[in-house]
């Protein structure tokens, strides 16, 4: 699938110097003068990416690796896809900016999304952030509803302003929670918040959400919002029916479901939408990470019921739609459509899943692995009974297979896998033979065999 990159996929990783090499300490350290706050990604292997090509990374010292990051969760078609940098370049030399008003690229991505997206979303605003997405959706949620209250669920996450941040879990550096948001316990058999088990519980976590509106909310729940299939929180696939289960209880209490996108959407789990996987429609989506291929461009969608509540909220921004945006999101879809990767990714899923199983037997730490798609994760335990979470191997595995070659993504105890969609399976299997001599590796250091 990745026939359009120059670099011969043989050859890589190519470890020239023991990374983070000199070049990468002295930039990352020079830089740290005056940007705080990098992601654990950086602050475990603070290495520094030169440039990028298909799924490939090359850092400043020459090392290049495979990327299973797709700078997480961002450029699924791979670096600099010749379709989509084209695109950009054409705009970026044409016309880049003017606010909100309707250019050519724009009404034709219009027209496209409105063909794709599931059940009838059809109001849409664009955007330049996930986050930003997501706040507007809970401002169309409450202009829609004429209430205000939200329910969410434990390991969410759904971006770092006010609204979005209350969404998920905070703590104390962030303070309270802004009023009317309120969680409940996650579809998350491996760890089930009421000690049940799948399918014998009849997915309670779902019945549980009626406690939540009935006994913690004042009445007025405007919107249920939900991952997919989480993210952050260590690619965590719900049951089956869970997302079924909660369409019902919103349509019951006329409650709008909200499907946070962001980070599942454009065949990253082997759908265009992840919510397709479960046949479920939901009221408002919000796009964005690989929806124009690593270009700032998000979106946020409303069913044709709504989508005059776009009209109430103030919905334009000054960033969004433009035109180098919208050409990046349309060459996208055009790609994925062109290349069929939403089998590509359905079929590569499986296939890294399967390899994954049999890791899983060869070593005590793994206690699950999952996904769907090129979203996938390994869950990291101390113990297999007890599934005490074994951050300090999570960290460990992570460097050890960076080290190796692999860019990819941690989660404290659990380990993420986005590998561009492009992917071959070989290349592919070469990055789990990586990760699996890590985890070997750390279970000798720490003594887990």
């Amino acid at each position: 699938m990745s026939s359009w990159a120059e670099i011969d996929l043989k050859k890589v990783p190519n470890i020239r110097t023991v990374p983070p090499g000199p070049k990468s300490q002295e930039y990352h350290n020079r830089a740290s003068k005056y940007m705080k706050g990098y992601s654990s990604q950086v602050k475990l292997f603070p290495v520094v990416f030169e440039k990028g090509h298909g799924v490939t990374l090359t850092d400043v010292d020459g090392n290049t690796y495979l990327d299973f990051s797709s700078g997480i969760y961002v450029t699924s078609l791979g670096h600099c896809h010749p379709k989509v940098s084209e695109a950009v370049a054409k705009y970026a030399r044409t016309l880049m900016n003017c606010h909100d008003f309707t250019t050519p690229i724009k009404m034709k991505l219009l027209e496209k999304m409105a063909q794709i997206l599931p059940g009838d979303l059809s109001g849409i605003q664009l955007y330049d952030s996930g986050t930003t997405a997501v706040e507007a959706g809970l401002r169309s949620i409450r202009a829609a509803t004429g209430k205000f209250e939200f329910i969410s669920f434990h390991r969410d996450f759904h971006g770092k302003t006010m609204g979005a941040v209350s969404l998920a879990g905070v703590d104390k550096t962030q303070g309270m929670r802004a009023p009317g948001f309120f969680l409940a316990p996650r579809g998350y058999c491996y760890r089930c918040a009421f000690n049940l088990s799948y399918p014998e519980c009849n997915l309670h976590c779902v019945d549980y959400i009626e406690t939540v509106i009935k006994n913690e909310t004042s009445g007025q729940v405007a919107g249920i919002v939900l991952e997919p299939i989480q993210g952050w929180a260590g690619s965590i696939v719900p049951p089956d029916g869970w997302i079924q289960g909660i369409r019902k209880l919103c349509d019951k209490y006329g409650i709008l479901l909200m499907a946070d996108e962001v980070l599942t959407c454009m065949a990253r789990t082997g759908k265009m939408f992840a919510m397709e996987h479960w046949n479920t429609a939901p009221d408002v989506i919000t796009l964005g990470k690989s929806f124009g291929n690593g270009f700032p461009v998000t979106a946020m969608c409303v069913s044709e019921k709504y989508k005059e509540s776009l009209e109430k909220i103030s919905a334009s921004t000054s960033y969004g739609g433009n035109p180098m945006a919208c050409a990046a999101a349309l060459a996208s879809i055009e790609v994925i459509e062109e290349e069929d990767l939403c089998r590509h990714s359905d079929e590569l899923g499986r296939y890294i899943l399967g390899l994954l199983e049999k890791m899983k037997e060869n070593h005590p730490i793994i206690g699950e692995v999952r996904g769907k798609g090129c979203l996938l994760g390994i869950e990291l335990v101390k113990d297999r009974k007890t599934k005490e979470p074994f951050v300090e191997a999570g960290k460990m595995v992570y460097q050890e297979a960076f080290q190796r070659g692999l860019a990819w993504v941690p989660a404290d105890h659990i380990l993420r896998l986005s590998p561009p969609i492009i992917m071959d399976k070989e290349t592919a299997a070469k990055g789990i033979e990586i990760i699996e001599e890590a985890i070997g590796i750390t279970e000798r250091r720490l003594g887990a065999i």
